[in-house]
């Protein structure tokens, strides 16, 4: 073979001999070469953070699968995980849902699931207080009341609030048993589930020019039934109005907001801070309905219908009845790739005059309580219209 000749082919070896090098070397970047695999320095870093901060987790968690003496392959060690995280930060309402609890928390923005009921919320303390009962549903045929405490659930106490509001929803035709304090007395009711249908509006005339408007809690569509509802009772001659919101936990605050929007002309209906006092506000299109109203709330009046009552006191409608619930924050819910999610309070709501809501509550401009005798309440907002 001559000179040329061999050059050549020692060349071509050469660089084939480099592609499968280099081939070598993209696989075992991709898919680790022997016990090792090649990873650029970003994720690296993010590996290694990682490890240092959940390390102890990971033995703990390889200790009990090697060593308990049960077997624990249905724990769910993850998710255990993440709920005690987000417990650590002592927010009763900040939580983590798995995918099952996480779909029954969805459907109650929707207005139908199945389930007792009932609406409940936390207080200062901790404690479950119902504040509000569907209206023909199982917990409004029993003896529970707004204004009861939720002690356990089929026997089991709970300190997630959505956990525990999963486990009282569930199939159709299946039995819960709810504990409850009513004043200083502990019961026991048993309920079977019903798809609950939640109307949450109503309305009618008082007389033939007052009308009544209740919004039981905040769903999908509330703002367009609440709207097709004052378009009847005007239609029907009415030029004064009762809005009922006493009872209502609140719900979904983008449901407040467009009803505020109808009785405020201009400017801020509500706005949030977050943790580095960064604002966002809500304000009001300009397109504003004339109607005189009085509103009601009262103790139970909590979340939503706080930012709707803060709103409408700010721009000069008078609120009746008991100082509310005092719950002005807000929670972002972030589902997660296996369909759980978390929820954090992530701000806190104000008033449009800056008033806070949280361990506040709104104060009524006319405080009245009511008496087994009949609805003073009701009776104060309507001498306020006349």
């Amino acid at each position: 073979m001559n000179r040329s000749k061999k050059y050549v082919l020692t060349g071509v070896i050469a660089f084939f001999g480099g592609v499968i090098l280099t081939a070598v070397i993209g696989i075992a970047m991709m898919k680790g070469f022997g016990n090792y695999a090649i990873v650029d320095s970003d994720e690296y870093e993010i590996m290694e953070e990682f490890y240092g901060e959940y390390k102890d987790l990971c033995v703990v968690d390889e200790a009990i699968d090697t060593y308990y003496y049960k077997d624990t392959s249905d724990i769910k060690t993850c998710d255990a995980a993440c709920k005690a995280v987000v417990s650590e930060l002592g927010d009763k309402y900040s939580g983590y849902m798995n995918a099952d609890e996480y779909d029954n928390f969805k459907a109650t923005a929707t207005g139908e699931y199945s389930g007792v009921g009932i609406t409940f919320a936390q207080d200062e303390d901790g404690n479950y207080v119902i504040v509000g009962i569907t209206e023909g549903s199982p917990a409004d045929r029993s003896e529970l009341e707004a204004g009861d405490y939720i002690l356990k659930v089929d026997g089991k106490s709970y300190k997630d609030q959505d956990v525990m509001a999963a486990n009282i929803r569930g199939d159709e035709g299946t039995a819960v048993e709810i504990t409850y304090q009513h004043d200083s007395a502990v019961k026991k009711v048993k309920l079977t589930r019903e798809k609950i249908t939640v109307k949450s509006v109503t309305w009618k005339t008082l007389d033939d020019n007052t009308g009544y408007i209740a919004i039981d809690q905040f769903i999908n569509n509330t703002a367009d039934d609440f709207e097709k509802a004052l378009k009847q009772l005007e239609k029907k001659g009415c030029d004064s109005l009762v809005l009922d919101l006493r009872n209502n936990g609140g719900g979904l605050v983008s449901e407040a907001v467009n009803i505020a929007d109808i009785f405020i002309d201009s400017g801020v209906i509500t706005y949030t801070e977050d943790r580095n006092g960064s604002k966002q506000e809500y304000k009001a299109d300009g397109d504003k309905d004339d109607i005189k109203m009085s509103v009601l709330v009262n103790e139970n009046s909590a979340s939503s219908s706080e930012i709707l009552a803060g709103a409408l006191k700010d721009n000069g409608y008078k609120i009746v009845g008991e100082k509310t619930f005092g719950k002005g924050i807000i929670q972002q819910t972030m589902e997660l790739d296996d369909g759980s999610a978390v929820k954090l309070t992530v701000a806190q709501y104000f008033t449009p005059d800056g008033h806070k809501v949280h361990k506040k509550g709104i104060s009524p401009n006319v405080e009245v309580k009511n008496s087994s005798s009949g609805d003073r309440q009701l009776d104060k907002a309507l001498s306020i219209l006349n």
